[in-house]
């Protein structure tokens, strides 16, 4: 437990990161340094890395991020290489770059995790003990799990080269039946088939050969919008640009010979360029290590990522079961509860802070535009501006040019504030105002948001 972490504390107030309270800190008085690993140094271990850093001298808190390179992919930058609007330089980036200086990087493949004896081992032989571990490995794509998927002519952009595949099949593609497929969920950014079936429209009307391209999406899903304003707001995305929809389609195999997808139910969809959504599941040391579900995802509390298997195990980002979309920015509100919560955790006490699922989502449409979803556990996507009322500048669940920049500024964001911990200009929790709310809803008012900025001190 967290109470063998620390022998005695002195505390002082500090801000932590994000949520507008201020809370305690702890300096550690035990001679010796504290060891938390951090199991990959993509987006949320990252982040995790520089923010616990900035709240902890390395003599209070050793901290080690384990991946397997040297690489850091900037993962939305995989949707606009196809298109040609991006390249790797502006997609990978050194891993230590981004990470403090007195944080330990170790590279090597990951074999299991032992709870008992709390130690990481490698597949090299080396083993790492921890006192505190994060989780931060994410989900990747497997398209081996579907037969016919792995095929070198089905294609996907859920990884570099891949990405780099698929720009080299829409550069030679000469017109015909273009189909996006989406094998099931959950997926890393789940509106990212939708944004690459949109900028594909959008790339071939540039180029003025749109007539000769045939658009269907297939998913397993209802729709292409589940959620209830979404399907209204949005449906006429896909009839004002002559897209096809396949729903409810639970696909058994690919058939790369006959260029047919194969449903359960025997249904076939022919396809001339296939963009196929593999299952995204977590990484196999989780199934050797007995923490994941079926998808090897580590089940966490939704609100706190304190993992059910330990308590001294956290899981950010992607490799949890929290129910909301796998993105970035639920990396990165989540993580600031996180550090909200680890100055009790420290202390072996209840974690009061509690993640409320948002998610914000840029979507790009193709053209020049985009859209932005706002939501979280407990409120659907709904229409209105962003992040103020009227005059936004962003508009919800509604195509602008606006949004289509701030998502293209993104990439900025990402590598120059967000990894670095960084303070940005959005709240945690979600926020009502602006919204045009039509049903349920869980977020904040601007009266309670106010008062969850004020300078609380926790009783000493």
């Amino acid at each position: 437990m967290a109470t063998n972490l620390i022998a005695a504390v002195a505390r002082f107030p500090c801000v932590i990161y994000g949520r507008g309270y201020r809370i305690e800190s702890f300096l550690l008085m035990e001679v010796s340094m504290k060891r938390l690993l951090i199991l990959g140094g993509g987006t949320a271990g990252t982040m995790a890395a520089n923010k616990l850093r900035a709240a902890h001298p390395r003599e209070e808190l050793a901290i080690t991020v384990i991946d397997r390179d040297d690489d850091h992919h900037y993962q939305p930058g995989y949707l606009f290489l196809p298109f040609g609007s991006y390249t790797r330089d502006k997609i990978v980036q050194p891993r230590r770059r981004y990470l403090p200086h007195d944080v330990d990087l170790v590279l090597g493949e990951i074999d299991r995790v032992t709870v008992e004896d709390q130690k990481v081992l490698l597949t090299d032989g080396r083993d790492i003990a921890w006192d505190a571990l994060i989780i931060a490995t994410g989900v990747e794509p497997r398209p081996d799990l579907t037969p016919g998927a792995d095929s070198p002519d089905v294609h996907h952009f859920y990884d570099l080269p891949s990405a780099v595949a698929l720009r080299d099949a829409i550069r030679a593609f000469r017109g015909g039946r273009l189909v996006v497929h989406l094998t099931d969920m959950p997926i890393k950014c789940p509106v990212a088939p939708l944004e690459f079936l949109f900028l594909a429209d959008g790339y071939f009307r540039d180029r003025r050969t749109r007539h000769k391209v045939d658009f269907t999406y297939v998913t397993p899903l209802d729709g292409a919008f589940t959620k209830p304003v979404a399907s209204r707001e949005l449906g006429s995305m896909f009839r004002d640009r002559d897209i096809t929809l396949e729903a409810d389609f639970a696909v058994e195999r690919i058939d790369p010979e006959a260029k047919e997808l194969v449903s359960y139910d025997d249904r076939r969809i022919p396809y001339d360029l296939l963009v196929s959504i593999p299952l995204n599941l977590g990484p196999q040391y989780i199934a050797r290590s007995g923490l994941g579900d079926e998808l090897n995802l580590v089940p966490c509390d939704q609100h706190t990522m304190r993992a059910d298997a330990h308590p001294d195990i956290f899981v950010l980002g992607d490799g949890g079961t929290l129910p909301t979309s796998k993105a970035g920015s639920v990396a990165h509100f989540s993580l600031d509860v996180f550090m909200a919560n680890w100055p009790h955790y420290l202390r072996g006490e209840p974690l009061p802070h509690s993640f409320d699922g948002h998610a914000n989502c840029f979507i790009e449409t193709g053209r020049r535009k985009g859209m932005l979803l706002d939501f979280n556990y407990g409120t659907q996507p709904y229409t209105g501006t962003f992040p103020l009322p009227v005059v936004g500048p962003m508009r919800l669940l509604g195509e602008s040019r606006a949004n289509h920049l701030a998502k293209l500024a993104f990439r900025w964001v990402y590598w120059t504030m967000l990894l670095k911990g960084r303070p940005l200009p959005f709240t945690t929790d979600m926020m009502l105002l602006g919204k045009n709310v039509e049903g349920d809803s869980a977020g904040l008012t601007l009266t309670q948001w106010a008062r969850r900025r004020l300078p609380l001190v926790t009783s000493k």
